[in-house]
């Protein structure tokens, strides 16, 4: 199983075989994060390939650390098709925030 884990709390957890490995970064199923963990933040930002981003501030037994993961709730087409799977929804972490671990 892999974790990510943001001040010593596991935010999400799922087996390897269902995270997506895009630009770098690995994407959690939905299904895998902490209920109550993310709270969508107000930054914006657009992919060139992929589309519209959320991001989200994770919030851990009363701390919060502000755009420390994000998603891309509806893809383009084509970043779907270049993928070779549907990741919508799927959530990244900032890796200068949390980590990635077995």
């Amino acid at each position: 199983m892999a974790k990510a884990v943001i001040g010593g709390t596991v935010i999400a957890e799922a087996d390897r075989t269902t995270l997506i490995s895009l630009e770098g970064n690995l994407y959690f199923p939905p299904a895998a994060i902490r209920p109550g963990s993310l709270q969508q933040s107000s930054t914006q930002y657009t992919c060139p390939w992929k589309g519209a981003a959320r991001y989200y501030d994770v919030v851990t037994d009363g701390a919060q650390t502000h755009d420390a993961a994000w998603c891309y709730p509806h893809p383009h087409q084509s970043a779907i098709t270049r993928v070779g799977t549907d990741f919508s929804g799927y959530v990244a972490f900032d890796p200068r925030e949390a980590d990635i671990v077995d």
